[in-house]
């Protein structure tokens, strides 16, 4: 394929699209706070974690409910320790995506955030990357209480870069949501590492768009 659908804007997932694989450290720490061993923390982790990118749980709740779990009482100083770890198991970036983002804004191309995320975790990533605030428009699961792979998250996301929806490129790493973006209207792709994103790219024409 030579010639590809015209894009105008191009959405990106956060966490590993545009963030890297997690921080074992950070986990680790996680771990030692909690007192229990990975397999017990990672059940814990993800019992109540679409409900805190749902925005039904807030961060502190959200950490008080896998306390709970744990079998562990936490202080107010291990409840801020562990959104802070939190927020450092996912800040590890993709310099490769980033730089990409980066390029297209600096073409014109209109860019876009579409996450399944809390609000703890919101304001962590902010603080940490600055350079989110130069996306066009962001798509936080907690602030709608809906989460990909809900069709309304990726009409939000279209209506908020003002693009018709036919003209955006998703980029996620999960098959369901890039499914959900494919039955929206849009273009999509599944991340899985930037060589072969990149290929992709070039397979469905869009190697103008760099990568």
């Amino acid at each position: 394929m030579t010639n590809g659908p015209k894009i105008s804007a191009v959405l990106f997932d956060y966490g590993m699209v545009l963030s890297g694989p997690p921080d074992p450290t950070a986990k680790m720490d996680m771990e030692r706070i909690l007192g229990v061993d990975e397999k017990t923390f990672q059940a814990a982790y993800w019992r109540h974690r679409d409900s805190y990118d749902r925005g039904a749980l807030s961060g502190l709740t959200y950490w008080e409910n896998v306390g709970r779990d744990c079998h562990k009482p936490l202080t107010a100083a291990e409840l801020d320790a562990l959104i802070d770890a939190d927020n450092a198991l996912w800040t590890q970036p993709n310099q490769a995506m980033i730089g990409w983002a980066e390029k297209l804004q600096r073409a014109g191309v209109k860019t876009g955030l579409l996450s399944n995320i809390g609000d703890a975790m919101e304001a962590g990533i902010r603080e940490r990357f600055p350079w989110l605030n130069e996306f066009a428009h962001a798509t936080f699961s907690h602030r709608l209480g809906i989460a990909k792979p809900d069709p309304a998250i990726y009409r939000h996301a279209a209506e908020g870069l003002q693009v018709p929806v036919g003209e955006i490129l998703f980029v996620d790493d999960k098959e369901e949501n890039v499914i959900a973006a494919r039955a929206a209207g849009m273009i999509a792709i599944q991340y899985s590492g930037h060589a072969a994103f990149v290929e992709e790219l070039k397979r469905l024409g869009l190697a103008a768009l760099g990568g």
